[in-house]
């Protein structure tokens, strides 16, 4: 297994050198306009500006291939209907945060601190109907927890 591992790295890292150092390093708001969302924990409000990913392509891309995201920043994949989602870190070189959202905007699971270039799926646990990827390590920093509430249109359908 680490030889097939070190091996898929030495890919990427092909990849990588063969490709436009522009699409390597895209700031977090490439391609799309950002949105404001807050996250409501215990009375807190913490505001964020995100991508929206509402496409099977735009969903498929996320975060790859970027180097950093401003502290203030995520991305919200909106699946359109509440179904089981599992996320990866394939081609993500920054460690996130992905919070399982259900569709009335309650938080059901938070995966810390996922592993940058991991292949292995990270599931939500129930059907949901968004994923929030925010940075590594800032659902502790700001005490998020299963159960807090996210605002934003997606949730008021």
């Amino acid at each position: 297994m680490h030889a097939f591992k070190t091996a898929f790295a030495a890919i990427v890292l092909v990849l990588m050198a063969l490709m436009p150092a522009a699409a390597q390093s895209q700031p977090a708001s490439a391609g799309a306009g950002l949105e404001p969302l807050v996250i409501v924990s215990g009375g807190t409000r913490h505001a964020f500006q995100v991508e929206v990913m509402r496409t099977p392509d735009q969903r498929a891309k996320g975060l790859m291939f970027r180097n950093y995201m401003p502290a203030d920043r995520g991305m919200l994949f909106d699946f359109g209907a509440s179904e089981p989602v599992a996320m990866w870190m394939q081609n993500t070189y920054i460690s996130l945060d992905m919070l399982f959202i259900r569709a009335d905007g309650t938080i059901a699971r938070i995966a810390e601190r996922t592993e940058p270039l991991s292949t292995r799926t990270i599931p939500a646990g129930e059907p949901v109907l968004s994923v929030l990827e925010i940075n590594g390590g800032v659902s502790k920093q700001l005490g998020l927890k299963p159960g807090d509430k996210v605002e934003h249109p997606l949730f008021k359908r």
